[in-house]
């Protein structure tokens, strides 16, 4: 008997443990990069502004947990959920089949596809045989690395690997680049509206099943507590509005949700 009441105090004990960590995050840690502006990039005085830094900072708004921001290349971003560095990557991270299979994401933040940036009056176009001989950068560790080196590598395009968006944009203005692959908005509301982009243009989606749009927070494998949480944040950020009031505050009446 009294083995039993020890199993049974030792498994409430257990118990409780678990409920108390569903409930413990009085912090969130987030990842981020902050090279990618409208969606998160730096201000003059160094604070993190945009689109998912406004999105992250209301979601612990809504869930009265405070957030941190850890700043990171893309390219850490997985290596740095797994020695948990943070809880949780906003930094404009797609869902994709290889991701799933080393993370898990909480439900969708918002969409958007992939385009090319280059110079007015250059010919390239999004068809990969106007880019044959050319130089096309891209970021470490996003879907548009795994479309250049699967798809743009083979069409004898050359390509070119950089740490984070800003060297990206950098080498284009430089003339190094012919063009830059990544996000279209991205490109289109932060690099092509700063005083550099003002000769460049942005093509025509790209379609490839290796493009997906679905962009959402990245989390550590079986962290379903945590998934939970943020799904519950994200969901009460469309119930009251916040996410509205946000997205038009960077997209004026552009929507970016599409709700799958």
């Amino acid at each position: 008997m009294k083995k039993a009441l020890l199993t049974l105090s030792a498994l409430a004990l257990c118990m409780a443990a678990g409920v108390a960590t569903a409930k413990e995050y009085k912090e969130l840690r987030f990842g981020v990069d902050p090279s990618y502006a409208p969606f998160e990039s730096k201000a003059a005085d160094g604070s993190l502004v945009g689109f998912d830094i406004d999105l992250g900072n209301a979601i612990c708004e809504e869930l009265k947990v405070k957030c941190k921001w850890v700043e990171s290349d893309f390219d850490g971003m997985i290596p740095g959920l797994k020695a948990n560095k943070f809880d949780g990557v906003i930094s404009s991270m797609t869902v994709t089949p290889a991701r799933e299979k080393v993370i898990d994401f909480s439900s969708e933040l918002f969409s958007g596809p992939t385009a090319y940036v280059f110079k007015k009056g250059s010919g390239l176009s999004e068809d990969v045989a106007s880019l044959k001989g050319k130089t096309v950068g891209y970021e470490q560790g996003t879907i548009q690395e795994t479309y250049a080196k699967t798809v743009l590598d083979k069409a004898g395009v050359k390509t070119q690997a950089y740490q984070n968006q800003d060297q990206v944009y950098a080498d284009l203005t430089s003339g190094r680049l012919d063009a830059a692959i990544q996000d279209m908005l991205q490109a289109e509301l932060g690099f092509l509206k700063s005083p550099k982009g003002g000769d460049y243009e942005v093509s025509k989606p790209v379609d490839s099943e290796l493009l997906p749009s679905k962009t959402a927070i990245g989390i550590k494998k079986g962290n379903k507590e945590l998934k939970a949480l943020l799904d519950k944040g994200i969901k009460a950020l469309h119930d009251d509005g916040k996410y509205a009031e946000i997205q038009k505050k960077h997209f004026g009446d552009l929507n970016l949700y599409s709700g799958k």
